[in-house]
């Protein structure tokens, strides 16, 4: 019998297997480069070019950034021509950024 007199959560509770492509989103979003590729696709979907030149990172490593982020399913591409546009498969990743940018936890 368990010495614990806490109440236990109403909120299911997910297992690790159902939590694993949420924690590889997770992954993919913890570097700063594909943060900042994310919120520049926040608005709109723009050219690898345009990424690369707003971001003053050379293309091989925008490509790679651009690369992790299409494997976690965050972003979509589409050729075009000679160019190669990126957009967000995540809509949510904008009032979510915004939220933990306004936490208490994250300022100063």
């Amino acid at each position: 019998m368990s010495d614990c007199s806490c109440a236990s959560s109403s909120r299911p509770v997910h297992s690790i297997k159902e939590l694993e492509p949420l924690a590889g989103v997770f992954k993919a979003l913890g570097h700063p480069v594909r943060l900042m590729i994310v919120e520049m696709l926040l608005d709109r979907e723009r050219c690898v070019c345009e990424l690369q030149k707003d971001s003053g990172r050379d293309m091989s490593t925008v490509s790679s950034h651009l690369n992790v982020l299409k494997n976690s399913r965050i972003v979509s591409c589409e050729q075009r021509g000679k160019n190669v546009y990126y957009s967000l498969c995540c809509p949510c990743l904008s009032s979510v950024l915004s939220c933990l940018q306004e936490s208490p936890a994250l300022k100063g």
